[in-house]
This record gives C-alpha cells, sequence and structure tokens, in this order.
C-alpha cells in the first residue's frame, strides 16, 4: 500500500462528502448530513476559510480525511479542533489514520496551536483504543450542548 498524504484540495470535496456520509451511517445518523457540496467547498475553499484538512490516498483515490478548524479558549488559546478524521472501512486498520493524525499533530506544532480537541462517541471503541495510543486524555465530565438554526 502506497499511500500519499496531502492538504485537501476543492476539487477533494466530493469525495470528502462521501466519506462523511458514510461516517455518519457508521455512527447510526445517516440523515443528519444536510451540508451541501456549494456549502462545503465555499467553507473550505472561498474568500474566507473555516476549515482545513489533508486526504490520504492511494493511486489518486481518497482512502480517508482529517478536516479541523481552529478553536479558540480562553484558557488556552488557539487549538485546532479535529471535526472529522474517516478512513473508509475497506481501508482501515492499515495505518492511514496514523498518518493522518500525525499530519494533524505536525500542522497544530507549525502553527503554534496550543492543542488538539475532538469528540468521539463513548461506543466508537475503535477510535477510543485509536487516541489512547496517543495517551489522549478523555473527558467524560463535559455534556455537549447545541442548538439548531434554519
Amino acid at each position: 500500500m502506497n499511500i500519499t498524504i496531502r492538504k485537501a484540495e476543492r476539487k477533494d470535496c466530493k469525495r470528502l462528502l462521501e466519506l462523511v456520509r458514510e461516517l455518519a451511517a457508521y455512527e447510526k445518523a445517516p440523515n443528519e448530513v444536510t451540508v451541501t457540496l456549494e456549502h462545503f467547498e465555499e467553507s473550505g475553499f472561498g474568500e474566507n476559510p473555516v476549515w482545513w484538512g489533508f486526504v490520504a490516498e492511494e493511486e489518486n483515490f481518497i482512502l480517508g480525511f482529517a478536516l479541523y478548524y481552529i478553536r479558540y479558549s480562553t484558557w488556552k488559546g488557539q487549538r485546532m479542533y479535529l471535526e472529522d478524521i474517516v478512513v473508509t472501512e475497506s481501508a482501515r486498520g492499515k495505518g492511514i489514520g496514523k498518518l493522518l493524525f500525525d499530519a494533524l499533530i505536525e500542522e497544530a506544532k507549525e502553527k503554534k496551536f496550543k492543542g488538539i480537541v475532538w469528540q468521539v462517541l463513548e461506543w466508537n471503541e475503535p477510535a477510543i483504543n485509536f487516541y489512547k495510543k496517543y495517551d489522549a486524555k478523555l473527558d467524560l465530565e463535559w455534556v455537549n450542548c447545541s442548538i439548531d438554526l434554519s
């Protein structure tokens, strides 16, 4: 397997959304993905991008990606917020997630972020075990909150 990690580009967005939908199905929420391709592209590659990412590809086919944005903590300063890291099911267990996560860590260091934060579903043991390899702290104290505006 010859995997290349590179920064995401606008042309990747269609495939990234396919992987987002695959993740949503895995997380038992297939109908929750409502973002359009146009909005996704504009948000990452428009005049004022709000997300950045890396893709993992083999022979010009994207097998996985990691997408992040900048979160500001009044206690810690700028931190990378990992929104999603996804490897297509058929390519899992081959080290692609590690390559993507290592690229995120390097990016965070280069941009002088004070850390990386993310969420993981409590039942997603494969993901939790992956993050534990990085000595990640799992915080069970905070409750997720959101408001949907439409």
